[in-house]
């Protein structure tokens, strides 16, 4: 089995953060070396700073698993698929040293288990209540909630706060718009001014 370093853009990773994907896709150039199916990977934010934000597995592209919107392979290059197995979204490990050329290349062992190790143990998994409320006038029940879906739609995590508290303690309720917790008590902006 041999360990590779997927590399996604910046804009990609705004993207994995906002909604849950199970894989992600990436093209790997004409002549380059590719992974096999169960071969692990790190997941990998290009940039002046390269981020390890998962790690996953090699899975083999079919049609079921590649995104609508991934544009066709470069001439003679591959569409590699990556199914997560741990996700670190919010708490990316930087990767000062890491040499990427490619958006799929291979990596030494020592250097993937070190960056593996470094995103740590996942934390239990809770049940969290996650709401979005909006005040919509409408003529009846039905047409009320049709306008919400349009305008959760519309609005999306960028710019529609969501509220998520663990279950059972509603008093820790906490604020999120773009993947990042976002104060919306107006009397504390006031404060500020």
């Amino acid at each position: 089995m041999t360990q590779w370093a997927v590399v996604i853009p910046a804009e990609q990773y705004e993207t994995e953060r906002l909604y849950h994907h199970d894989e992600v896709t990436v093209e790997s150039p004409a002549g380059a070396e590719l992974p096999a199916d169960g071969d692990e990977a790190l997941i990998v934010v290009a940039g002046e700073h390269p981020l390890v934000i998962g790690l996953g597995r090699i899975v083999a592209p079919a049609p079921a698993t590649a995104p609508a919107a991934t544009a066709a392979p470069a001439a003679g290059g591959r569409t590699v698929v990556v199914a997560y197995t741990r996700r670190a979204f919010d708490a990316p490990v930087p990767a000062p040293r890491l040499a990427l050329g490619h958006q799929v290349q291979p990596l030494d062992p020592a250097t993937y288990r070190d960056l593996a190790a470094r995103l740590g143990v996942p934390a239990d998994r809770r049940t969290w209540l996650v709401s979005v409320d909006l005040p919509i006038e409408a003529e009846s029940p039905a047409e009320a909630v049709r306008q919400f879906w349009s305008y959760v739609r519309q609005l999306g995590p960028r710019e529609l706060p969501t509220f998520v508290w663990p279950s059972g303690n509603e008093l820790a309720m906490q604020a999120f718009v773009l993947g990042e917790e976002a104060n919306q008590d107006p009397e504390e902006d006031e404060d500020d001014d």
